[in-house]
């Protein structure tokens, strides 16, 4: 009977380390699915505007057909957003579209015509709303990837994490956060 004590306590503690290795392991995972859903996030908004483009080039060009290059800079930016694959490559792609992006609306501000048609005026508004929800998924995906990689670094959490070969994920940060300090602007 006195050996029935310890192999208790034994179990004991066994169990508490299994329902925390259990609980940890499940927070990660929950941790990491948020990061990945507040990617996905990122990436509708950034179809959404991507998809945009189109539309606002073709009424740009109605009035500035002459202005080529511009157009041709923002549909490369456009292609080269949507190909980006992770943070890294969607920020310096970001970086190139809002460069574009302020090319086409200084060329648009030549034209007062384009600048009071409904389309034109219409097609800018829903880009000014587009920017702000992707500068709002993108503060929410960075706030899960400090969450995540916060959680796999401290211990003892640590160990689950690198048992089950969870790395860091990258944040969403601009190379050039001048080009991106704001939407772009539409004056009149």
């Amino acid at each position: 009977m006195s050996w029935l004590i310890p192999v208790i306590v034994i179990v004991a503690i066994l169990v508490i380390i299994g329902i925390w290795y259990w609980a940890t392991y499940n927070s990660l995972i929950t941790l990491n699915v948020r990061v990945d859903e507040a990617w996905s996030d990122i990436t509708v908004q950034l179809k959404r505007r991507a998809d945009l483009l189109p539309n606002l080039i073709e009424t740009v060009k109605g009035y500035a057909s002459h202005e080529k290059s511009v157009f041709e800079d923002v549909t490369k930016a456009r292609a080269e957003t949507l190909s980006a694959q992770g943070p890294a490559e969607a920020s310096v792609a970001e970086g190139h579209l809002q460069s574009a992006l302020k090319s086409i609306f200084a060329v648009a501000e030549a034209y007062p015509q384009l600048q009071a048609s409904q389309n034109f005026l219409r097609l800018q508004s829903d880009l000014v709303d587009t920017e702000d929800k992707i500068q709002a998924a993108r503060r929410f995906y960075n706030g899960g990837v400090r969450e995540y990689n916060t959680k796999i670094r401290q211990f003892p959490s640590n160990i689950v994490a690198k048992n089950m070969h969870y790395t860091d994920r990258e944040f969403f940060e601009v190379p050039d956060t001048a080009a991106i300090s704001e939407p772009p602007r539409v004056q009149f």
